[in-house]
C-alpha cells in the first residue's frame, strides 16, 4: 500500500524537523513547507496532490486559516488539522467554521497527531474520492459560498447573509445524505442548543424559499434526525 501523503505547513523549523522526521519514521510520506507563502503558492498552482493537510494557525503573511479557505475552495473532501497553540472557543469555531476538521494544541504529543491523522485518513477513504456533482451547481442555481451569492438561471445574484451560506453549503457538500442537526448546529453555530435549534429551522425556512424556484430542489427534514439536500434529476 502507497504512503499516505501530508501537507505540513510550520515556520518553526525545529519543531517542523522533529515533527516531520517522526512523521516519516511511522511511514508518512511529508512535504513540509515553512511558510504561508509557500504553501498558497501550492495551492494555486492546483499541484497540490497530498492526502491530509497539517496546517500550523500562526503564520506570516498568508496565515492556517486563510490557507484552509483557499484549500476548501477547490476540495471539498481532504481533511485538514489545524495545529496551534491557540486554545480559545472562538478560535476553534472559526476554524471549523472556514472547513477544518479538528484542532491539536500545542504542545501535542506525537502519538496524540499520529492518531488523530490515522482516524481522519480512513474516514475519508470510506468516502467517495469527488462528488459525483458540480458543487457550484444547485439545480438551476449557481452557489458561490466564498462571495455569498445564489443565482437563478441568468437572473442578478442574490446575496446570502455569511450563515445562510456555510449552512447551504455544508448541506450541499453532503447532498443526498442525512444531516444530523446536532451535528449542523455544532458546526455552523458552535454548540448543540435548543433555542438555536430554532434559528436552524429558519435560517432552513429561508434557503427553501430562495431555492423554490427549481421545483427539483429540495430540502427535507427526517423527523428527530435531522435535514437532507436533494436535486431531482432531469
Amino acid at each position: 500500500m502507497s504512503k499516505a501523503k501530508l501537507l505540513y505547513v510550520e515556520d518553526d523549523d525545529s519543531l517542523g524537523f522533529v515533527t516531520r522526521d517522526n512523521l516519516e519514521l511511522n511511514g508518512f510520506s511529508v512535504l513540509h513547507v515553512d511558510s504561508g507563502h509557500a504553501a498558497a503558492a501550492l495551492i494555486e498552482s492546483g499541484q497540490l496532490d497530498v492526502d491530509l493537510c497539517l496546517l500550523d494557525v500562526m503564520l506570516p503573511g498568508v496565515d492556517g486559516y486563510e490557507l484552509a479557505r483557499r484549500i476548501r475552495e477547490r476540495d471539498q473532501n481532504i481533511p485538514i488539522l489545524f495545529l496551534t497553540a491557540k486554545s480559545l472557543k472562538e478560535d476553534r469555531l472559526h476554524g471549523l467554521r472556514i472547513g477544518a476538521d479538528d484542532y491539536i494544541t500545542k504542545p501535542f504529543s506525537i502519538e496524540e497527531l499520529i492518531l488523530k491523522i490515522e482516524v481522519f485518513l480512513r474516514r475519508n477513504r470510506v468516502r467517495p474520492a469527488a462528488p459525483a456533482f458540480d458543487p457550484g451547481q444547485i439545480g438551476a442555481f449557481r452557489f458561490d459560498p466564498a462571495q455569498l451569492r445564489l443565482t437563478y438561471a441568468d437572473d442578478e445574484p442574490r446575496r446570502l447573509t455569511r450563515r445562510e451560506a456555510e449552512l447551504l453549503q455544508l448541506l450541499n457538500r453532503n447532498r443526498d445524505k442525512v444531516l444530523e442537526r446536532g451535528k449542523i448546529l455544532e458546526r455552523i453555530w458552535g454548540e448543540d442548543d435548543y433555542f438555536l435549534g430554532r434559528s436552524l429551522d429558519v435560517f432552513v425556512s429561508r434557503l427553501r424559499k430562495y431555492l423554490s424556484r427549481d421545483p427539483r430542489i429540495r430540502i427535507e427534514n427526517i423527523h428527530g434526525v435531522g435535514f437532507s439536500l436533494t436535486v431531482a434529476s432531469d
